[in-house]
């Protein structure tokens, strides 16, 4: 399991040790895991560094990580297990630096003689509920104007990763989305009346290729919207908790926006 101590990835550790599969953790460091029954290897996803010795007798990769050249030649090596990818709906759609960083990553999986499946999923909630509380700090709240989500809980895509890992390899799985398929000013109202704020929004027309597909919805599966769990049971759970917490999933994002000095 690569990245399997990310927000995803707990869920699908989870979802597996309760199935009763024997579960091995990929990271770069000595970690200590919250169940005792899991395995912890080090090996390096850049390098390769420590890859062989991870893999040895393992049936099924779960990558919940970026960095896919050095595990699939490692995977190659270590007599071809079936290679579990999660992606993100609409990489082939939306021309973001990193989507296609993800699509060149999903060709050469599909191209490495592997057994594979990729899951696409779209936004997860927490994603866009960091974002809203970002753009809720200004007194107007702007935002893209004809832009709509579909924000999936990372429990929900969890369940259906370990289903895939235990079952037999796909190819491309359908696409898993939210429940809901919803517009942005939607989304915020929620957001803001949830959090007690109060901010007048601003629909701002964009121009560009991105933010044109954006607004042809580029990054939505309606016709797979396989998720249960709403936008605002997310935040209900959040606020009851006392947290909104910024996911993995924005802090990647963000730290491949910024130049490669600055990381």
């Amino acid at each position: 399991m690569a990245g399997g101590t990310g927000t995803v990835g707990q869920v699908v550790v989870d979802r597996l040790l309760a199935s009763g599969a024997d579960v091995r953790i990929l990271s770069r460091g000595r970690r200590r895991h919250r169940h005792s029954n899991v395995e912890h290897v080090c090996g390096d996803l850049r390098t390769g560094a420590g890859l062989d010795a991870a893999l040895s007798g393992v049936d099924t990769i779960v990558q919940c990580a970026e960095h896919v050249h050095q595990l699939v030649a490692a995977a190659k090596r270590a007599g071809s297990p079936h290679l579990l990818y999660t992606s993100i709906v609409g990489i082939d759609r939306v021309p973001l630096g990193f989507y296609r960083r993800k699509l060149s990553d999903e060709q050469l999986i599909a191209a490495s003689g592997l057994p594979w499946t990729v899951l696409r999923a779209t936004q997860f909630h927490d994603l866009i509920a960091v974002l809203l509380r970002m753009l809720a700090k200004s007194p107007v709240l702007a935002l893209p104007a004809g832009w709509s989500f579909q924000p999936v809980d990372v429990r929900d895509v969890g369940d259906r990763l370990a289903q895939l890992a235990v079952g037999e390899p796909l190819g491309r799985a359908p696409d898993f989305g939210g429940p809901q398929v919803r517009a942005m000013p939607d989304l915020a109202r929620s957001y803001l009346a949830m959090t007690g704020k109060r901010r007048p929004i601003l629909p701002v027309w964009l121009p560009g290729k991105v933010f044109r597909a954006y607004r042809a919805g580029g990054n939505l599966t309606p016709e797979h919207a396989d998720g249960t769990i709403t936008f605002e049971q997310y935040l209900t759970e959040q606020l009851t908790a006392g947290a909104l917490p910024y996911g993995d999933a924005l802090h990647d994002y963000l730290r491949l926006r910024r130049p490669k000095e600055q990381r």
